[in-house]
């Protein structure tokens, strides 16, 4: 059996090796600081984005994500399989590449996504030829004619047809079980509950989904017979995060050298007819909401983003949805805009009609964050009354607190206070969540304390004290629904799901997710997502650059959870202890061609350490929030089971306990 390289010589590699001159001798560097600069050899780009840290010997490109050590930057770079691209840096240093006999049941060290890979390869080349020559594929290619395609815009974006039938994919790529697991693994067959394996895509346009590399990680299919859904998107899989990617993008930044504006648009045939009329910077969402990950991938590309969606309310919420994720990237510099099309028109049949020049004037014209989210608050309300004005500042203030400091925020709230002739100061002490409808929540919170019945209380933005026993709640008043609490968004106290959440953007429903009764943003497990509001990931970024801080960590200490990223924590902390001197580069290499690895060089690029002052602490710290989440989870599940109650029908007690709950919470997620 053929030897393996053994991971203490990687390790040694890696130790060896200077990440600078590797990269150097490729792509020219440039000293910044403690760093070094260029512009990324992944992606086409103006200005430097790509920073490689001679200290921990890893780069990470904050434009498209791109990040590693030597080894993985040799195997990305020079397109190499994992043992070329060892013995090419080997050879650099002098030194043999040893194999060591691998056992019976072992494996070797490989990119375990490249079969994955290599699968979705195929599976886009089989889509291709179908739309080509198969029997049936006028109806497909109709289809495009109808919808103004041309075949060089087909070819450009890969289109392709997976014909009529439950196993041709299946038959064409399958040779062996191994074939089959991977065309599984890899979302292209579907195993029912009694164990039959067919084909996912039938009788759809298929769009092949790239990742930043131009790699086919995943697919999305429009019908063309009666199945349903009318659009249908592969699984989440080792190689395909959807909250990650955005169709088109890939396209966008290889066609355009010197990218100003992305406009996101709601689907695929959206992308690929502005691209046809020469508008080709348009992205789409993959069957999500616009995430805080998308925004920060974009906004690290351009400085101004247009969201182009439907008028009518579905459209609005989509928007409201873009907006919310929007506001934390909301640097200075930094630009969203909003564009909502007239019934019955989308960017395809618009562009198609009016051409490139009427819409991108219409893209030009298009209100700015400000405008669509003052507007939005004040929807409903009379701002010549004194009510009006106090409730569009309780609505409106929540919302510029989640904008990041600078100019910009402080225009915003500039802007608030001349709308509603309220003074900065108090604006800023707003605290409110934001409101489920403008007639349901009328509750604030002001330097928190609660207010349990602004409703009753509308001669200004001073909300009443909260009462201190249960039985001197007020009862609702009639047509309002169940009263605010006084609770917060604790999304932050363990996990969010990087903003992705479901539904309309003012739903009233709270997302917390915990281990108990499950909610729909747990299901949905996008622990591997980046979040800068994951204390866990927050971690996981300081350890990867920083292995050392886990030597002391009790691991007996850290509660069990099923989700990836607490699963990672624990192997992460396990392998340092293991191998207390390893290094950032060896770490991350460890775990390379991995979701897992993804996350970490992801976690890791985002982290600016320059001193070692305090790091400790803050680890410490981060991590005593962490071992607190059982008792969070258990108290947040009592919280929901009493909140998803009619209040009116709560007794004194419950009533009680409720105040205690919330306080409780607050307490816990280190609130006063």
């Amino acid at each position: 059996m053929a030897g393996r390289i053994p991971q203490r010589f990687l390790d040694d590699l890696l130790d060896r090796v200077d990440i600078v001159d590797v990269i150097d001798r490729r792509v020219k560097l440039k000293k910044t600081g403690k760093n070094f600069s260029a512009c990324c050899p992944f992606h086409d780009e103006k200005s430097p984005s790509f920073s490689v840290n001679p200290e921990k010997q890893f780069y990470y490109c904050f434009g498209c994500g791109a990040g590693g050590n030597a080894l993985s930057f040799v195997m990305d770079y020079e397109k190499l399989d994992f043992p070329q691209a060892v013995e090419n840096l080997a050879g650099n240093v002098g030194l043999e590449v040893p194999k060591e006999d691998v056992k019976p049941g072992s494996s070797a060290p490989t990119d375990s996504n490249k079969p994955l890979l290599d699968m979705l390869e195929s599976a886009t080349q089989f889509y291709e030829n179908a739309l080509r020559h198969d029997r049936n594929k006028k109806i497909a290619v109709d289809y495009l004619k109808g919808r103004g395609l041309t075949g060089k815009i087909a070819a450009q974006f890969r289109l392709g047809y997976a014909p009529a039938g439950w196993d041709n994919l299946l038959k064409a790529l399958s040779k062996t079980d191994a074939d089959t697991a991977h065309l599984e693994k890899a979302g292209l067959l579907v195993k029912n509950d009694k164990g039959r394996i067919y084909d996912r895509f039938r009788e759809r346009i298929v769009f092949p989904i790239l990742d930043q590399r131009g790699r086919i990680i995943a697919f999305g299919g429009r019908v063309l017979g009666d199945d349903k859904p009318k659009y249908l998107n592969s699984p989440e899989t080792p190689v395909f995060h959807k909250s990650r990617e955005l169709y088109g993008l890939y396209q966008a930044r290889k066609n355009n050298r010197s990218l100003t504006r992305i406009v996101v648009v709601e689907g695929y045939m959206d992308v690929i007819a502005l691209a046809q009329h020469d508008i080709g910077y348009a992205v789409a969402t993959l069957g999500t909401s616009t995430s805080e990950t998308h925004l920060e991938k974009l906004f690290r590309l351009v400085p101004e983003v247009v969201f182009c969606f439907d008028g009518d309310e579905a459209g609005r919420k989509a928007a409201f949805r873009a907006l919310e994720a929007a506001l934390p990237a909301m640097q200075d510099g930094r630009q969203a805009r909003f564009l909502f099309l007239d019934e019955g028109e989308d960017p395809d049949s618009l562009v198609r009609k009016k051409g490139k020049e009427f819409l991108e004037s219409r893209f030009d014209s298009a209100d700015p964050l400000e405008t669509f989210l003052f507007n939005s608050m004040a929807s409903g309300l009379d701002l010549k009354t004194m009510d009006g004005r106090a409730r569009f500042s309780m609505l409106a203030a929540p919302y510029l607190h989640k904008l990041p400091e600078g100019v910009f925020k402080t225009l915003m709230y500039q802007s608030l206070a001349e709308r509603t002739g309220i003074d900065l100061e108090s604006l800023k002490r707003l605290q409110a969540p934001p409101a489920n409808e403008r007639t349901t929540r009328d509750t604030a919170r002001l330097d928190g304390k609660e207010a349990a019945s602004a409703a009753t209380n509308h001669d200004g933005i001073y909300p009443t004290p909260a009462p201190k026993n249960a039985e001197d709640f007020p009862e609702p008043p009639s047509g309002y629904g169940t009263p605010d609490y006084g609770d917060e968004d604790y999304s932050d106290i363990g996990y969010d799901d990087g903003g992705l959440q479901d539904g309309p953007p003012f739903d009233g429903a709270y997302t917390l997710p915990f281990d108990g009764e499950t909610s729909s943003s747990i299901a949905r497990d996008n622990s591997l997502t980046p979040s800068s509001r994951n204390p866990i990931h927050r971690i996981l970024g300081l350890i990867a650059l920083k292995p050392g801080l886990v030597i002391g960590t009790d691991l007996e200490q850290l509660p069990e959870n099923p989700r990836q990223d607490w699963v990672l924590l624990r192997a992460l902390i396990e392998h340092i202890q293991s191998q207390p001197d390893i290094s950032t580069a060896a770490l991350l290499g460890y775990w390379y061609g991995t979701p897992e690895g993804q996350l970490l060089t992801d976690l890791a690029g985002r982290e600016t350490l320059t001193e070692d002052d305090g790091l400790e602490a803050l680890y410490q710290a981060l991590l005593q929030k962490l071992l607190q989440q059982p008792e969070i989870d258990a108290v947040r599940q009592r919280f929901e089971q009493l909140k998803k109650a009619n209040y009116a029908e709560l007794d004194a007690e419950q009533k009680r306990e409720l105040l205690t709950l919330t306080q409780k919470l607050r307490t816990l997620s280190g609130r006063r």
